[in-house]
């Protein structure tokens, strides 16, 4: 239960890593799952729910770290943050180095932390971070579900990531209602759970051939090779 999601990235991670080109894979996932995690750990402190559960969210932040790193050092030349064109305020989540996430994160754990030791002993907030900690978590098949219909495509996004969603967000949903675990837990698990089986479908309607970008990337590098000879 706490080692098994984590582990579903190992494969993004290789298959990135190979290709050297993180195209295809929402680096808002990342986003997503760190914020989320992060949230958890303080909801753990105010609401002691499965140990197991705490573990699981220290190791995928552990993760998503490394992930976000191999997104970043092999992203394609048509992102945002290569091109300067961010439409996001602020550039959010699209910054051009890793040191940037690192502080934006930093920052967010120690706002975190402030507002826990101010409203910590308040039920109401303590619910309040639940629901906001899971909400976010439920909502991480969405970017990657807009990725891939931006696409037209699920190049890039792995098979294996997928199932692992699928099964591991099955698993999760079932462990919760026969634990009794908190309401929060329960409905976003069902929500995540219907997202992932969304995504199921764009794989057998869109399949996983190249999207257009990236065939127009390989075809300049290709010239360029050409000229360099």
């Amino acid at each position: 239960m706490a080692v098994g999601p984590p582990l579903v990235y190992a494969d993004q991670a290789v298959s990135i890593v190979r290709k050297k080109d993180s195209t295809g894979f929402s680096r808002d996932v990342c986003a997503i799952l760190l914020l989320a995690n992060i949230t958890r750990c303080f909801f753990w402190l105010g609401t002691r729910f499965e140990f197991a559960l705490l573990i699981q969210s220290i190791l995928m932040i552990l993760a998503q770290l490394a992930l976000l790193y191999i997104c970043i050092r092999y992203r394609p030349r048509s992102s945002p943050d290569m091109c300067g064109e961010s439409g996001r305020p602020f550039a959010f989540w699209q910054w051009p180095s890793y040191a940037q996430y690192i502080e934006f994160l930093a920052g967010f754990i120690l706002i975190s932390a402030i507002a826990y030791l101010i409203f910590g002993r308040s039920d109401v907030y303590i619910s309040i971070i639940g629901f906001v900690a899971l909400g976010m978590e439920s909502m991480l098949p969405v970017p990657q579900f807009i990725s891939n219909f931006k696409q037209k495509s699920l190049y890039g996004f792995r098979a294996s990531t997928l199932i692992g969603w699928v099964g591991g967000d099955s698993f999760k949903a079932a462990y919760f209602f026969v634990q009794g675990s908190p309401l929060q837990f329960k409905v976003c698990a069902l929500f995540q759970l219907s997202v992932d089986f969304i995504i199921v479908m764009q794989r057998l309607y869109y399949g996983n051939a190249p999207p257009q970008s990236t065939l127009l990337e390989q075809e300049d590098l290709e010239q360029a090779l050409a000229l360099a000879e």
